[in-house]
């Protein structure tokens, strides 16, 4: 493997702090490996420096790097034949772009599928015939379109609607297409919907009804055996997630009897010969693995230590890859042999504390918070409230360098799954439309009470901070709770809720017609009831805002709005602008953003940075 800079001299490591330490240590994804070319094997690594893809050859221990762009490259794809690597290249960090391909062993990068204009990504399904791919696309004129592409002719067009949708699996012998979509116009709950590669459709399967019961599906994949129509599918009938097969030529419907055995939500994968699955149980901010055998429903726990699984690949021998982390232990990549299957040379990762569970009563229910305290101090502690972006997302007992920075430093910090987080039912992620935001804070003003009324946290050393969604909650919580925060940090946040709308990418734009109940033209009290922007003119905490300068999500010209109110009222506040889209890749320029909002807090706050 190519060494990093990371490749730093040995006198430079040893007085290098381990926060630094953890970002610059190499990494690795779960590698993905080719169906029909199990030894052939792409991940992603930071080794150089960067995030970008590698070709690994399990047979030889050759592993070659695949991809060099200042911005990194994460979005990859080997061929069923492992013959090529598909990867997207979009415009420093934008993510409008076109899939390319390489030659697995190396070699001139070429257009995948010539004919297709630059767009957003929609889903990839590539054929095990090598000349086969089927390929999801996204742009605001266009809507949703997907394109059956073959070598040496033009693409095909064989599905578009304006709401949002995409590819979910091409069957194992290519003649079925699974689609997700949400015609119905709720962009958080999907149908669907599978066609042939001519476009015609198959069979449909939609619990939205309509749009008025808020139940979701989602493609997990086509049993990889030749003929077998057999779709593994995730629903939301009982309140969370759980597998079921549908058989999409028959219609027939099997439920895997998981409910009654396993609390939260379940997800599942195919075992390469198809006759069991692989299932993924997350529950309260942890995860574990067990495999289900179809002919007999025996679950059986596939052993893998307490914290959670970020990945898991079940290979054709049997074994299960995983990657694996906790809050005090970094990520690696395990099997079920007991092997570490990538073990990348350099820097060793520090570890860093452990988190504790603490549960308090909010106004929506039980508020789940996940709690680091820093070493060798004792409290009440200054903290960070560090929140997920997602919305739809939750924080987990995995490990993660930014809060083991500030637990470094002597903050404490606090990780909040409030309403609209995932692992926690279907009700739970539902609960914040149409008081979007507003509903989140009141979760985290409840955590907050705790953390104060406990003498837990410095009631004047408080951080409220995060990143995309939980840096648009940041912004929107200094200006509606100006009182509860010492200082915020913001990074590619959501600060201009209206013109946000209008600047990003389509697909966000449908998430917020959903979220809002429609556009800022339709509903613009709900608009300005949760744009950061209404209450800018409250906010009395000294702001931190990072942003990337090509950013599709939470793009450039809504934060730039927010600043120049800042600015006018003359407010404390500090912005750092660079250039890449939603978070950068470059592992430099991570550091230096961490630096600087260290930096920011031990200005205003008095902690040592």
């Amino acid at each position: 493997m190519t060494e990093s800079n990371g490749s730093t001299p040995q006198q430079q490591i040893g007085s290098m702090p381990d926060w630094e330490k953890r970002f610059r240590a190499p990494r690795v994804s779960l590698p993905d490996w080719a169906e029909d070319a199990p030894h052939r094997s792409l991940f992603v690594s930071n080794a150089t420096g960067t995030y970008e893809l590698y070709a690994w050859d399990r047979v030889t221990g050759e592993q070659r790097q695949a991809t060099d762009r200042a911005n990194g490259t994460t979005d990859g794809v080997l061929s069923p034949d492992g013959e090529w690597i598909w990867w997207f290249d979009d415009k420093d960090g934008d993510e409008f772009g076109v899939w390319r391909r390489q030659p697995f062993l190396g070699g001139p990068d070429e257009e995948a599928a010539p004919g297709l204009d630059p767009s957003y990504p929609a889903g990839l399904a590539i054929g095990r015939d090598g000349v086969t791919a089927v390929v999801g696309r996204s742009t605001d004129e266009d809507g949703s379109t997907i394109h059956l592409v073959r070598r040496g002719a033009a693409p095909v067009e064989i599905y578009r609607h304006r709401e949002s949708a995409g590819v979910g699996d091409l069957s194992h012998d290519g003649s079925l297409i699974a689609v997700e979509h949400t015609e119905h116009g709720d962009a958080m709950h999907s149908a669907l919907r599978v066609i042939r590669p001519d476009g015609t459709t198959v069979a449909e399967l939609d619990d939205t009804k309509g749009g008025t019961i808020e139940l979701g599906l989602e493609v997990l994949g086509f049993a990889p055996v030749v003929g077998d129509t057999r779709l593994l599918i995730g629903h939301q009938r009982r309140g969370r997630w759980e597998p079921l097969v549908w058989d999409v030529a028959s219609g027939e419907e099997t439920d895997l009897g998981l409910a009654d055995q396993l609390e939260g939500d379940l997800s599942a994968e195919w075992y390469p010969d198809g006759s069991a699955l692989l299932v993924v149980h997350s529950f309260e901010a942890r995860s574990e693995l067990w495999r289900y055998e179809l002919s007999t429903r025996r679950l059986e726990r596939v052993e893998t230590p307490r914290g959670t699984v970020s990945g898991a690949s079940a290979r054709p021998d049997g074994s299960v890859e995983y990657l694996w982390s906790s809050a005090a232990e970094p990520p690696v990549v395990r099997s079920t042999t007991g092997e570490v299957v990538l073990d990348p040379p350099g820097l060793t990762c520090p570890g860093s504390v452990p988190v504790e569970d603490v549960w308090v009563d909010g106004p929506g229910g039980r508020v789940h918070a996940l709690v680091q305290r820093p070493a060798g101090v004792t409290g009440p502690y200054p903290t960070i409230f560090e929140i997920h972006g997602g919305p739809t997302w939750h924080d987990s007992d995995s490990f993660a360098a930014g809060p083991a920075a500030w637990l470094d430093h002597g903050y404490a910090v606090i990780r909040i799954n409030y309403r609209g987080s995932t692992g926690y039912g279907r009700a739970w992620t539902d609960a914040l439309k149409h008081r979007v935001g507003l509903i989140e804070l009141e979760d985290i003003a409840a955590v907050r009470e705790w953390a104060v009324s406990t003498g837990f946290a410095d009631p004047d050393r408080l951080v409220l901070s995060g990143g995309s969604w939980g840096g648009y909650l940041t912004l929107l919580g200094l200006g509606t709770q100006p009182d509860l925060w010492s200082i915020g940090i913001a990074a590619v946040p959501v600060a201009d809720y209206v013109t946000a709308y209008h600047d990003e990418m389509e697909a966000l734009k449908a998430m917020d017609r959903t979220l809002l109940g429609g556009t800022p033209e339709e509903v613009p009290e709900r608009f300005a009831a949760s744009s950061p922007l209404t209450y800018v003119d409250a906010v009395k905490a000294p702001v931190y805002i990072s942003a990337g300068v090509n950013d599709p999500r939470c793009p450039i010209r809504q934060i730039d709005n927010y600043v120049d109110r800042l600015v006018a009222r003359s407010a404390v506040h500090e912005v750092y602008r660079y250039d890449a889209g939603h978070g950068s890749l470059v592992v430099d320029e991570r550091i230096k953003q961490i630096r600087l909002e260290l930096a920011f807090a031990a200005r205003h706050l008095g902690v040592d940075a």
